[in-house]
């Protein structure tokens, strides 16, 4: 039997934070939970390429998921779990499973770029072994191989694979997942604030997102809207937030939005090697935006409380 996770609203792609030694800061971690469950997101992902998973020893990132499931009250911890290794992939998904997580992300394997036969055998084998919902994750910007919808849709008739993350920027694809899997249990997820709003208005049901680790609020209240069909309300948010959806990629996530969140008062902005910190001309851009939607906090509240 499943945990029920309703994959539906705002999950942010959380960051891992680190002193200034590398270790993990457990507590700066545990505090960016709280913060994030109290300004209303619908769930957490640690873990994912926001986290830096791939620089992580196994038990950091076992001890990861286990200190955000104990840092929430109400909101469920989807760990990410991918590898481009299925045995270490499986191993990985039974330990945060043993961890508390509610469900898993899993990244499609990176590197050795599988045929999509090997994908399939690869999410089924994972499916069949561990009892938690899982989401498929499509970024071929960092694997080299993209998932193809005949791929998604047929690992979506698995009752443990109920959800997608598309990060592949291409909603030619993404509308055809979402209309081939209408019948089934199963959610499409944004995987790239830029185009959230566009997969909403197609039938996705939320994102997974790196903007909402900064602007939680805003996000929240733009996927809110779009899902209770008010897209005038949702387009003018995600005008709102565009700039620094556009200013938080400009180098290697997650080195931008860990600069915000530094700004921002959130943690000490340091990488683990081989990433380095944001070059000085995008930290000075980044923190007049941040300026500047900071100044706009009670306009947004006075929307919100119009509608």
């Amino acid at each position: 039997m499943t945990h029920d996770i309703d994959f539906t609203g705002v999950f942010p792609a959380m960051c891992t934070p680190f002193d200034e030694d590398e270790r993990i800061d457990y507590e700066t971690l545990r505090a960016d939970a709280q913060r994030l469950e109290a300004a209303g997101v619908d769930g957490l992902v640690p873990m994912g390429s926001t986290g830096e998973s791939a620089t992580l020893t196994h038990e950091e990132h076992v001890r990861v998921v286990e200190e955000v499931v104990d840092a929430v009250e109400d909101v469920p911890v989807v760990a990410g779990t991918g590898s481009n290794n299925t045995r270490e992939a499986l191993e990985l998904s039974e330990r945060a499973t043993e961890a508390g997580a509610d469900g898993l992300l899993l990244i499609s394997p990176y590197y050795n770029k599988p045929e999509q036969r090997g994908l399939i055998d690869h999410y089924r084998t994972i499916a069949d072994a561990v009892d938690l919902p899982q989401i498929v994750y499509n970024v071929p910007s960092r694997t080299g191989r993209t998932i193809e919808p005949d791929t998604v849709v047929e690992l979506a008739s698995h009752p443990n694979i109920t959800g997608y993350k598309a990060a592949e920027g291409d909603l030619w694809a993404i509308g055809e997942i979402v209309e081939r899997t209408r019948e089934e249990e199963f959610s499409v997820l944004s995987g790239d604030d830029a185009v959230t709003l566009p997969l909403l208005s197609v039938g996705g049901t939320g994102t997974i997102s790196v903007v909402a680790n900064v602007e939680p609020e805003r996000t929240c209240a733009m996927v809110g809207a779009a899902l209770e069909g008010d897209y005038e309300f949702a387009r003018g948010l995600h005008h709102e937030l565009g700039p620094l959806m556009r200013e938080l990629f400009v180098e290697t996530n997650p080195i931008p939005v860990k600069e915000a969140m530094k700004i921002r008062g959130h943690g000490h902005g340091r990488l683990r090697s081989p990433l380095t910190r944001l070059s000085e001309v995008h930290r000075e851009d980044l923190a007049d935006l941040l300026a500047e939607l900071e100044g706009g906090d009670l306009e947004v509240a006075d929307a919100e409380g119009d509608r």
